[in-house]
């Protein structure tokens, strides 16, 4: 089921949400022409996190050269782009606010339609651009895992959601930057942690799953202050990282898995997608698999971090039928996605 469309598009997409600085072209829906990005990792890592004044202003400085670069990778110019999509929210708003002046700019100046795009919706259609595309049907479940979301969304066709639970403290990769933070691992703590616990033992500690009975939400703040107590117990030069960081992890997986299981049996969906930096851990992949008697599929990781291609992706299904906006577009950095 789902929109059949014969329609033929070419998307220029702006991604900036955060701090990565992310131009693609992307031809209907699903053939990533180009795919750049500029990310800010060693920028922010002195500070342990992103630090939002100094994204923006580095979005400034190099939103035009990766539109170009895009544009070159992909071997067409302006006039040969159908649209221009762009993160319309949620993030941060000095980000956000480069990216959309960035793309309001290229549509007026060469007479282009506008579209802005949700950032989570992009994550869910990053799928879209994989070798699975083809095999997908209605309707899928997919956990959204980032550095500032954690989200299951039940999808029952193109742009047609139904938000089953969300996290209601701390985001899963927010939980790893911290707990990375706590062992003295480099940001992001997601693939730091990812790569320290493959050498550590995942029972070493009993840290608490919270599972809650309100449905598919999610909480991962006492999670992270039982790490920090445990730390403490410890000599910071005798800290057994590894075993923390496995420890640690093997919690998070755990409760991500249990929720995501229990939606998928009760709304009967034909597969679960991961999405988002987080779908990219090792660990999660291998549980959800095991865990489930229906397909699993996640991004290659170039799409599961913030990029471009999966924004043009997710605009090809809102511009084949026929949405539009204006040079009014603004950003809403607590966009939700409904």
């Amino acid at each position: 089921m789902g929109i059949k469309s014969d329609m033929n598009t070419r998307i220029l997409a702006i991604e900036t949400s955060c701090d990565e600085t992310a131009a693609a072209v992307v031809e209907n829906g699903t053939a990533i022409l180009s795919n750049i990005v500029a990310s800010q990792i060693n920028l922010h890592a002195q500070y342990g996190g992103v630090f939002p004044e100094v994204a923006s202003r580095r979005h400034a400085e190099v939103i035009y050269p990766v539109i170009q670069q895009a544009l070159e990778t992909a071997h067409i110019g302006l006039d040969d782009v159908d649209c221009i999509a762009v993160t319309q929210g949620p993030g941060l708003v000095g980000s956000l606010l480069v990216g959309v002046n960035a793309a309001k700019g290229l549509a007026l100046g060469r007479n282009k339609p506008l579209l802005g795009v949700n950032h989570i919706e992009g994550h869910i259609y990053s799928l879209w651009l994989t070798e699975a595309a083809s095999e997908i049907e209605f309707p899928v479940l997919t956990l959204v895992v980032s550095g500032g979301h954690t989200e299951l969304y039940l999808m029952t066709d193109h742009g047609k959601y139904r938000h089953l639970g969300g996290t209601l403290d701390d985001a899963a990769g927010e939980a790893f930057d911290k707990v990375g933070r706590l062992l003295g691992l480099p940001f992001p703590g997601g693939p730091a942690i990812d790569k320290a616990a493959t050498t550590g033992n995942p029972t070493a500690f009993r840290f608490p799953r919270a599972v809650m009975d309100d449905g598919y939400n999610f909480s991962f703040s006492g999670l992270k202050t039982a790490v920090m107590r445990q730390t403490r117990h410890f000599d910071p030069e005798k800290m057994p990282v590894n075993d923390l960081a496995a420890s640690f992890q093997a919690a998070v997986v755990d409760v991500l898995v249990t929720k995501t299981r229990q939606a998928a049996e009760d709304y009967g969906v034909t597969a679960v997608h991961i999405a988002g930096g987080v779908s990219a851990n090792r660990a999660l992949r291998q549980a959800m698999q095991e865990a489930l008697d229906i397909p699993v599929r996640y991004p290659p990781p170039i799409l599961c971090t913030d990029n471009a291609a999966m924004i043009a992706a997710a605009a090809h299904w809102h511009f084949i039928q026929g949405q539009r906006h204006t040079l009014d577009l603004d950003v809403i950095p607590s966009l939700q996605l409904t």
